[in-house]
């Protein structure tokens, strides 16, 4: 069984061990394959927390 780090390739919408994809392809290293698993939830809830941030920012 391969073992991590871990990756989400972009191009095949699954998790890769380090010998997948090329890096451009790809999102991480996670230290597990359920967070490589959960990489584009994970993406997407720290942009929407950054924007948040950015509009508090802008208001003040």
């Amino acid at each position: 069984m391969a073992q991590g780090p871990w990756f989400w390739c972009l191009k095949h919408n699954t998790v890769e061990d380090r010998d997948g994809c090329a890096e451009r392809h790809r999102l991480g290293p996670y230290e597990t394959r359920a967070e490589a698993e959960h990489a584009l939830q994970t993406v997407a809830e720290r942009e929407q927390r950054l924007t948040e941030e950015d509009r508090r920012w802008q208001n003040e």
